[in-house]
This record gives C-alpha cells, structure tokens and sequence, in this order.
C-alpha cells in the first residue's frame, strides 16, 4: 500500500470542488441581486416618468381653462354645469370643454376638468363650504388619472380663477 508522503492532503482531497461550487453560487446570487436591482431601478424611473407627465398635464389644463377665462368667462367658464367632469379638446388651435369623455392619443392619461362654485364670508374670505357664491371666481380642479402595472393612479392639481376681463 503506499502512503501519502503528507497525510494531512488525503483528508482534504475534494475541498477545493466545495470551494468552487460555494463561490458560483454566491457569484449567481450577486449577480442575480443586481438584476433584480435593475428591474427594479427601471419600474421606478417608468413609474417616475408617468406621475411627472400626468403632473405636466394637469398644468396645462389649468393653463388651458385659464385661457377659455381669458376668451370669454360668460360663455366658457359660467355656462358649464358645475361640479361635473368636463374633457379639454385641442382643435382648430383652441381649447375647448366638452362633457363628451375625450382620453389622449395613446389612451394612457384620461384628464378631467370640474369648475366649481366658490363660496366667501363676511370677511370676502374663501370658505370650504357655504358663504355667499362669489359669482366671479371658480375653483378649478384638473385630475389626470393613468393605469400603471394593473392599478390607476390620480394626479390633481386644483386652482382658483377670477374674472380678470369681466367678459
């Protein structure tokens, strides 16, 4: 029989396949750690990017019912039932509301505009409910809503307008 000139190498035969099967796995693991990360990482920025669009939207809904106050507050603005959704139409280079649902090219953002009545007291201070309706200011509320990942997000952003041309 022959005999190992160290004895301690026979009993640690085999430890360096351990080693390597224990150091792939730990590499896989990281490296299955950053992919996730990156998927994640990515959702987020997408995510981002929707609620900072549908936030561009509102504005421009605000700036939108802005300017129907600036072409004619009796017809555009008064003549709207209050505290009902209306829809934004861009044509022939002018807004427009409508009561008609109109959502966007791509259907992802749907955006609703409600003008409501604004109510003062004694001390000519807006108050949430109640008072006597101030019939030359609104309250403007833009709301975009968009569906991400199987659940529906709202963006609002609310604003009072007066009329500044008493047209």
């Amino acid at each position: 029989m022959k005999t190992s000139a160290n004895p301690h190498r026979a009993r640690h035969h085999g430890f360096g396949l351990i080693e390597a099967v224990i150091g792939i796995a730990l590499i896989t693991l990281f490296l299955f750690g950053i992919a996730e990360s990156g998927k994640l990482a990515s959702r987020l920025i997408g995510s981002s990017s929707l609620a900072r669009q549908a936030a561009f939207l509102s504005e421009e809904g605000i700036e939108a019912v802005k300017g129907l106050r600036d072409a004619d507050w009796d017809t555009k603005i008064t003549s709207l039932t209050p505290d009902t959704d209306h829809w934004l139409v861009f044509s022939g280079g002018v807004w427009a509301l409508t009561s008609t649902a109109q959502p966007f090219a791509d259907k992802r953002f749907d955006r609703r505009v409600r003008i409501s009545a604004v109510g003062r007291d004694a001390g000519d201070d807006i108050v949430a409910s109640g008072g006597t309706i101030d019939t030359g200011t609104k309250k403007i509320t833009v709301s975009v809503a968009w569906s991400d990942r199987g659940a529906t997000t709202t963006a609002t952003l609310s604003t009072y307008i007066t009329n500044l041309f008493n047209n």
